[in-house]
């Protein structure tokens, strides 16, 4: 089968042909249908995060189950399906508190038994985050996806699993935002788009949308945003308290992954107000923040995987889309086989897609 490797970080990705096992205890193999490509990954081709290496990339799908090993119950094969990054053990201290987005058995890199289900002749090769999409087939745990209804197409579906449900997720279980307050969002990629819709899916009122490039800023119109702000352009810290009519936004949302971004949508925020950081920082950076107004009660809090209980939100993202309220079809602005990953990455990183996909 084919699947998209990571031999080198700092290189492109080799769509290579490999073999897979069987799934093995509480193991599911699922039949990808499509998968999504995120600015995660990119980080670590990149090299900004640490990968043992030769891996199988992708952590954000859909499929069908294939094949399922002793002791699974939680699927069946022919069951439709969106795969998680993180597990939900459910016996775990986090998983037990809900919080199942920080499941001590965590995204790994291998298999429950310390080995690996995907081979190129005897070369063992790596997992990414007990997920990789960018297969025709992956083989992970069963507390890594949900079922999900059949009438679901799954290429959306693909898209809950990670941008959909950290974007969306930021908003209504991190920071709860309240109907009627004020909303300013920085960066406007994929996940940003998700933190707009999950803002006017809650009922805020102002949804001020900051980037640098006009065409990321009108897609972000159409997913709720009230205002745009180019600040490539102008003074974007300005412009959100201006239009806030105070001193700035009730929620700001930092979702790019860049240190200096955060600090600047911390000064975008209001006294008393919240900045949640959606983006992934390159591991080891440091963010700097005026001490003062984070001691008068501003606060700054991460928002790793929209704070994801997935096995209630992600099937609930499901039924917000079947009944027209939750935009997918829009975030896709281009699909591609999987010979052609590595193009889908470049229009990435040239702002020109939402999201793409490779479909299967």
């Amino acid at each position: 089968m084919k699947a998209a490797v990571l031999y080198e970080q700092k290189k492109s990705l080799v769509v290579d042909e490999i073999e897979i096992e069987d799934p093995k205890q509480g193991e599911v193999m699922v039949k990808m249908a499509a998968a999504g490509v995120c600015r995660s990954d990119l980080s670590f081709i990149e090299g900004l995060w640490p990968a043992p290496l030769p891996m199988v990339m992708g952590h954000e799908g859909a499929g069908l189950v294939d094949k399922i090993g002793p002791g699974v119950t939680l699927v069946q094969p022919g069951d439709h399906v969106i795969l998680s990054f993180v597990p939900s053990c459910g016996t775990c201290r986090n998983c037990t508190r809900g919080k199942p987005y920080l499941c001590a058995a965590g995204p790994s890199s291998v298999m429950r038994d310390g080995t690996t289900r995907f081979k190129k002749g005897e070369q063992q090769l790596f997992h990414q985050t007990a997920v990789s999409a960018f297969s025709e087939h992956i083989v992970t745990h069963e507390t890594a996806m949900v079922k999900i209804r059949d009438d679901m197409p799954l290429d959306k579906a693909a898209l809950i699993g990670c941008g959909v449900m950290t974007g969306v997720g930021a908003v209504i279980n991190t920071a709860k935002v309240e109907p009627g307050s004020c909303v300013a969002v920085f960066g406007c990629g994929g996940v940003g788009l998700n933190v707009i819709q999950g803002a006017a899916l809650s009922g805020a009122a102002k949804i001020i949308a900051v980037d640098t490039l006009d065409r990321k800023l009108e897609m972000a119109k159409g997913f709720g945003a009230t205002h745009l702000v180019n600040s490539s352009k102008e003074d974007a810290v300005g412009k959100v308290r201006e239009i806030s009519g105070g001193a700035g936004a009730d929620y700001s949302f930092e979702v790019v992954g860049l240190p200096e971004l955060v600090s600047q949508a911390f000064d975008a925020t209001d006294p008393g107000g919240e900045t949640i950081m959606v983006g992934m920082p390159p591991i080891g950076t440091s963010i700097t923040v005026n001490s003062t107004l984070l001691f008068l009660g501003k606060t700054l809090k991460g928002a790793f995987y929209g704070f994801t209980r997935f096995r209630i939100d992600m099937p609930t993202l499901v039924d917000l889309y079947m009944g027209g309220k939750l935009k997918l079809d829009e975030l896709i602005t281009r699909s591609y086989p999987l010979e052609k990953i590595n193009d889908a990455f470049a229009a990435m990183k040239k702002g020109e897609v939402a999201r793409s996909i490779i479909k299967f």
